[in-house]
């Protein structure tokens, strides 16, 4: 903000800052109050341009497909946007631009996209009737541009993201996205409360997802949930995978029978058979009775294994066992025992690479892989973050018994800027150490390491190196999108040899599983 000086004042950048402003105010309100707030402008402001346009053109009838163009994208271009057309006809309208009407600062408001969709759709469901707004890149995102795809027929936008307006318009479409996370936090907490009867500091578990990327999982637990598939979830270490996989239990028929939940990476090779399947007395040195395994105290309900690409091969042997038949024996036992029980599995790894470098079983992969759910990294959910401050900041207040209430602006848009490879786990962390040492009712200081302008580096050599890096991974990205995650085809599209294109994927921090579809059911969040 401090960046333009006094003298350079112009309406465009007061405005921009004014909305900023505000926005940061609504923050702190509550959790639906900014959004409310962008709703409700758009959608007047929308209104207000398009009588504005027919008045000064003497339009009376509906706006022609040309006229609707011209109004959305004069409209952004008049207020500092760089609206371009890249194509239209009657099913789609899409433009792109290079610049935001809201200036740089829409990074740490990426919220402030639906102001645009609104305007866009309501303009062109009350002409054509129907419009789905679907935001492919955005600045707010770092996407380096906008790609903005208005549909105006209903068959032609089936399927596609966004948010619709017409004759089942946004507020409805938030309206059933609102119901659906009720719902799944309903269930979690009377799980909660059977399972924390007596009065407790404790708060229950809560999925925060106002992030488009987030609502396709919430819509993904869903389905999953009333089925009796076999579910992988991928995600990185510290995006809440146990969180998603309790909230399928607490969606399931099996709601009311025991959720069981162990990370087979933190239990040495020579105990996991043991905590997985149970032992008989005398199996092995220490065995001194009778030991029931997690699958048989699930028994009748869930049971979740985190971390399951750390399993030996033995143990993987018998889980395909249990897996396929329904049914175990106890190390050290002779017994056949059925059980029946849901399986839900999490890795943080790539099961697929796993199995081609012979680390993980193909048929106990093929199991497990029903249905694959991918948890996306906190980085790439900016409209998250002011409602995880509040739900960690509320539940951290009663924990140490201190009123903190919000973080400063610019504690806001240093949280949005890092990457936090730690995902909602180091959020949470970094927060609570804040909340220890504040003395108000605002956090104004962030203990966050953000890289400084220096490392970037101003020499010609490291500007070329991260020009040809963001080239890599922008065509990496494209390329395992368009061959569905086949690596040995994204090798021979690079020639490179499959081996070094995962050298690369590891080098970015990608996963070539969550573009692949088969085998089994894959749920992309």
């Amino acid at each position: 903000m401090n960046e333009t000086s006094f003298s350079d004042l112009t309406p465009t950048f007061f405005l921009q800052t004014f909305v900023l402003e505000l926005m940061h105010a609504a923050e702190q309100q509550g959790k639906t109050h900014s959004e409310e707030l962008i709703e409700y402008i758009a959608r007047t402001a929308g209104r207000f341009f398009e009588e504005t346009y027919r008045e000064e053109r003497n339009i009376k009838d509906a706006l022609e497909l040309e006229s609707y163009i011209e109004l959305i994208v004069g409209l952004k271009n008049k207020i500092g946007g760089g609206f371009s057309l890249v194509s239209a006809d009657s099913q789609c309208v899409r433009v792109k631009n290079s610049c935001c009407p809201f200036g740089e600062g829409v990074t740490h408001f990426p919220e402030l996209c639906r102001m645009t969709s609104s305007v866009f759709g309501g303009i062109a469901a009350r002409n054509f009737g129907y419009a789905k707004v679907e935001i492919a890149k955005s600045i707010a995102r770092k996407d380096g541009g906008c790609d903005v795809s208005v549909y105006l027929n209903e068959e032609e936008a089936k399927g596609r993201p966004g948010l619709e307006y017409g004759h089942r318009n946004s507020e409805e479409g938030e309206k059933d996205m609102t119901d659906l996370h009720s719902r799944i936090e309903e269930s979690m907490q009377k799980i909660w409360r059977l399972k924390s009867p007596r009065p407790t500091k404790k708060q229950p578990p809560v999925i925060v997802a106002k992030s488009p990327v987030m609502q396709k999982v919430l819509q993904a637990i869903e389905k999953i949930a009333p089925t009796v598939a076999t579910v992988l979830i991928q995600g990185e270490t510290g995006v809440g995978k146990e969180l998603v996989a309790r909230a399928i239990h607490a969606m399931s028929w099996r709601s009311g029978q025991a959720f069981m939940a162990i990370n087979c990476g933190a239990i040495p090779d020579t105990l996991i058979e043991s905590a997985l399947f149970g032992h008989e007395k005398g199996a092995f040195t220490g065995a001194v009775e009778i030991q029931q395994g997690v699958f048989e105290r699930a028994d009748g309900g869930t049971l979740f294994l985190d971390e399951v690409d750390s399993l030996s091969a033995a143990a993987q042997t018998r889980l395909l066992r249990v897996v396929q038949e329904g049914e175990l024996e106890r190390v050290g036992g002779k017994k056949t025992i059925e059980v029946d029980v849901r399986l839900i599995s999490a890795t943080n790894q790539d099961l697929q690479e796993r199995v081609e470098q012979g680390l993980f079983r193909k048929d106990l992969f093929y199991r497990l892989n029903v249905v694959r759910l991918s948890i996306p990294p906190l980085a790439q959910r900016g409209e998250d973050f002011p409602y995880l401050v509040q739900v960690i900041l509320k539940r951290l207040g009663e924990k140490y018994n201190k009123t903190v209430l919000s973080v400063s602006r610019g504690v806001m848009q240093k949280i949005r800027a890092y990457h936090w490879p730690g995902n909602v786990r180091e959020l949470e962390n970094v927060l609570e150490r804040a909340v220890l040492f504040v003395s108000g009712s605002e956090i104004t200081q962030l203990d966050l390491e953000m890289p400084s302008p220096e490392a970037v580096g101003d020499n010609w050599r490291d500007i070329k190196e991260g020009v040809v890096a963001d080239a890599e991974r922008n065509f990496l990205q494209a390329s395992l999108r368009q061959h569905r995650g086949d690596v040995k085809k994204v090798a021979a599209a690079m020639d490179l040899t499959p081996r070094a294109v995962y050298g690369k994927l590891k080098k970015y921090g990608m996963d070539a599983g969550q573009f692949r579809v088969n085998p089994g059911l894959d749920v992309d969040g």
